[in-house]
């Protein structure tokens, strides 16, 4: 067990390697803050990276939209929280009203990057078909589609689905790790891309965290929650979208776990809740298949046909 647990620790450290720093929210004590910060670079003099990571901008301005975080998913899609895409976020606000074309950078770290020659052209945006249905934060996904194919890299690769039988209870030391420029300690936009490595949280204890209040999720099962850090570091405004990137504890396989919708705890809640993205496989890949309102009875027609014709 002793050695199982020693090769989780160098996966785990090599997993988180590939992030910047986190001040997503945090609430660090002043004489904590040196040492919290030396903590969360690996090894001290790396220049982390994360490269499924992408930039959602709508506006340098809260009030026009601002910008958040998204996951590149393929050389042609970016999966993010649809909420990133309206200017106002509520269901009364948006009441149907078409989503804004972002502009989508990949391969940053530093928002001092951001430049109209390095952003990537944007075909469409599909939001879930279910999104807001009932509350603000009901199927909070989206998909943008880049018009051209990314070219692979180093600093641009994208981050798999789940396959089959992997979810986030599969995660390796009850953990995942999350990126984003998000408010930090001082409430305001990070600079540079950031990291925090979260535990999941306990389902029940979310769910009864917010399920009082109008203006938070109802925590259902295509929802899961992750909880502060030892230092009661957490996510905030601007941090949605991000993938909640897990390490599978049987295969050593890297996924995104979820696509993070609450991003609001801040220092006021303890759980960020995220869109469990193996719940919504099937929409997903029928949106990167192309597939129209036809394809279902087009398949099953002909999958049928070819059946009848066996002798």
């Amino acid at each position: 067990m002793e050695t199982l647990h020693k090769k989780f620790c160098a996966a785990l450290v090599f997993l988180a390697a590939w992030v910047c720093v986190a001040e997503g929210g945090t609430t660090l004590s002043a004489n904590r803050l040196s040492s919290v910060r030396s903590r969360r670079m690996v090894g001290g003099t790396l220049a982390p990276h994360v490269p499924w990571q992408a930039m959602v901008y709508l506006s340098d301005s809260v009030v026009d939209g601002g910008y958040a975080g998204g996951a590149l998913i393929s050389d042609r899609w970016v999966l993010t929280a649809a909420r990133n895409l309206f200017v106002r976020k509520s269901r009364k606000d948006i009441g149907g009203k078409a989503p804004l074309i972002p502009k989508v950078y990949l391969g940053i770290s530093q928002k001092a990057e951001l430049d109209t020659t390095k952003d990537v052209a944007v075909e469409k945006v599909v939001i879930h078909p279910s999104f807001q249905n009932l509350s603000d934060w009901d199927n909070d996904l989206a998909l943008i589609k880049l018009k051209h194919p990314v070219i692979m890299s180093n600093r641009v690769t994208p981050i798999p689905l789940p396959e089959r039988g992997q979810d986030v209870d599969r995660a390796a030391h009850g953990s995942g790790v999350i990126a984003g420029w998000g408010w930090g300690i001082l409430l305001t936009p990070a600079a540079s891309l950031k990291h925090l490595v979260f535990p999941l949280a306990n389902h029940s204890d979310c769910k009864a965290e917010y399920e009082h209040d109008p203006f938070t999720p109802a925590v259902d099962e295509n929802m899961f929650c992750t909880g502060a850090t030892q230092f009661q570091e957490n996510v905030c405004f601007g941090d949605a979208g991000g993938a909640l990137a897990v390490l599978d504890s049987e295969t050593g396989d890297v996924y995104a776990a979820g696509i993070l919708s609450y991003d609001k705890p801040c220092n006021r809640h303890k759980y960020a809740v995220y869109m469990r993205v193996s719940s919504y496989l099937p929409w997903i890949h029928s949106v990167i298949r192309g597939d129209t309102g036809k394809s279902h009875a087009l398949r099953y027609d002909t999958i049928s046909t070819m059946y009848s014709w066996q002798p």
